[in-house]
């Protein structure tokens, strides 16, 4: 039998390309992905309904894989049907996975690594400009995104005006690494990325409660990747708490992780606030 006749022949790499291109311009899902980092060990978790068709980025080095939940139909090298049942695990080459999704997945990437930087991560163990239409299709998201972020980036700007800090010195400070600390080993669900606010920004890559717990944001007086990427906004969704030494970045609201293969929701606070935790935790020292 061959797998879904109606789109024709997927072993051409032609047809597949073109099959992304048609399901970029479809309405896209929730895939949640959670980042585990253990000394040694990245473990990439992704999440996929039951009931889409899904194709995943190019993976370019073989690499550990533990299917955990679910069941999938996907196709062989000879354009054969092929049903993955959970559990199951296995070290896969090189390429891209698709199929469709029969019942909710659960799938673990596994990469031997000490990098802790997600976005680095991506880079090195994902190729997703392959294939053309991703690349138009980022951008596009990427120019909506710029859009609908007009009102933060014009209260970013008055932010700096009343506590009189110039662009380029806030740029010089969060620039500089002498204060910078890596993420400690743990689940996180989010990612450094581009930003339509400012520069880069931390994004959900996964679903977020209100009330959860995203991170660390210092450790003592060492920024982490948190403290020194969540960009402002005058609608924000999570905020800074104290709690002895330490900053933490809480949501304050749900946040949405990936959709497709894009990225969730940027994770923002209100720099007034932040500045106000600063100064109470310098008067604390």
């Amino acid at each position: 039998m061959k797998f879904l006749p109606y789109i024709g022949d997927l072993t051409n790499l032609t047809d597949l390309a073109d099959l992304e291109k048609l399901m970029l311009t479809m309405e896209q899902v929730n895939c949640s992905v959670i980042h585990r980092f253990s000394p040694g060990l990245y473990i990439r978790e992704l999440h996929m309904p039951a009931g889409i068709f899904a194709i995943g980025h190019y993976q370019k080095q073989p690499h550990f894989n533990m299917f955990l939940k679910g069941k999938i139909l996907t196709m062989d090298d000879n354009g054969d049907s092929m049903e993955l049942v959970a559990p199951l695990s296995y070290t896969s080459n090189p390429g891209k996975k698709y199929g469709y999704i029969l019942e909710d997945v659960v799938w673990l990437n596994i990469y031997p690594t000490e990098e802790t930087d997600v976005e680095t991560l991506e880079k090195t163990y994902l190729d997703k400009y392959e294939n053309p239409s991703w690349l138009k299709a980022e951008k596009l998201w990427f120019k909506k995104e710029r859009q609908k972020r007009l009102e933060d980036q014009n209260d970013y700007k008055h932010v700096l005006i009343e506590y009189g800090f110039t662009e380029e010195g806030v740029r010089e400070q969060t620039e500089n690494e002498e204060d910078q600390i890596p993420m400690p080993y743990g689940d996180y669900k989010f990612l450094v990325s581009n930003s339509g606010i400012q520069g880069k920004g931390v994004f959900a890559s996964a679903n977020i409660q209100n009330d959860e717990i995203i991170g660390v944001a210092r450790l003592g007086n060492k920024r982490t990747s948190l403290g020194r990427y969540t960009n402002h906004s005058a609608k924000p969704n999570a905020k800074m708490i104290l709690n002895d030494t330490n900053i933490f970045l809480v949501a304050t609201e749900n946040i949405s992780g990936c959709v497709g293969g894009f990225n969730g929701e940027e994770i923002t606070t209100d720099y007034r606030e932040n500045l106000k935790l600063i100064g109470e935790k310098k008067c604390q020292q």
